[in-house]
């Protein structure tokens, strides 16, 4: 190989590698953002609780839902043209189903999630200190209780997300939808989902999202119950893939190798 074509191949294999850091950094920012404003927001909602409010009230979850809207539309806006903003293994794993992203990169973007989720859960002790991950419920830790069981909130968790990842598959991964409107809309789905779910699963969507409220408070010494961690994985990953597939039945929309 010539020297010419040897410096070549070197400087596209250099841009290469600077287009996939700077969306692996772009996917631990968007999570951050999501994370810390979606969980931080039910964290607030406890804390005002604790200081006067009776229960959770409508305009509560309300406020739970637009904040998550409002997180994941900043996300996509801000990164969604460097990364197409997933911030979700769940959306991660169905595109790369639907063969609309490559398997290594996929590896990557899921790793920057659950980093993501980590700093933005980090975040709300910085805002709400080591206090809130002692109590049950702040942190915007993911849980459910009876008379839910385990099948039935994976159940819920899957339905959310197929709802989720249909509509993300028709504004975001389809050239033929409205230029603009994908943030708005995305973000909007994903907190009228977590209004009618979040009293029962607390509407997580994201196995990263989950993870890294839980993780914190478990390090600041919370109690946590992994063992319904795997709800919030298995569910999610289940209701994106389906909701992708059957987006793609309905569309006939292209994929990454199709002709």
């Amino acid at each position: 190989m010539s020297s010419s074509r040897a410096g070549t191949v070197r400087k596209i294999g250099t841009r290469a590698e600077s287009a996939t850091a700077r969306k692996f950094l772009a996917e631990i920012i968007g999570t951050a953002f999501l994370t810390f404003i979606g969980a931080g927001a039910v964290t607030e909602t406890n804390v005002l609780i604790a200081h006067g409010h009776a229960h959770l009230t409508e305009a509560d979850l309300g406020i739970i839902g637009l904040s998550f809207a409002f997180a994941l539309a900043i996300s996509v806006y801000s990164i969604g043209k460097v990364s197409g903003c997933h911030v979700n293994p769940a959306i991660t794993i169905a595109l790369l189903a639907t063969r609309r992203i490559e398997a290594w990169l996929a590896g990557v973007y899921i790793v920057a999630q659950f980093i993501g989720a980590t700093i933005g859960a980090l975040g709300i002790i910085l805002v709400f200190g080591p206090a809130a991950a002692k109590v049950a419920g702040d942190m915007g830790v993911t849980s459910f209780a009876s008379p839910t069981n385990a099948i039935q909130a994976a159940a819920i968790e899957a339905v959310g997300t197929f709802i989720f990842m249909f509509v993300i598959t028709a504004m975001a991964a389809d050239s033929r939808s409205p230029v603009g409107w994908a943030g708005l809309i995305i973000g909007i789905t994903l907190g009228v989902v977590i209004m009618v779910i979040g009293p029962i699963t607390g509407g997580s969507l994201n196995p990263a999202r989950s993870f890294g409220p839980a993780l914190i408070q478990t390090i600041f010494g919370g109690k946590v119950d992994w063992s319904q961690y795997w709800v919030y994985v298995a569910g999610p990953i289940v209701g994106a893939v389906a909701g992708a597939f059957a987006y793609d039945a309905v569309s006939e929309a292209k994929r990454l190798g199709a002709s």
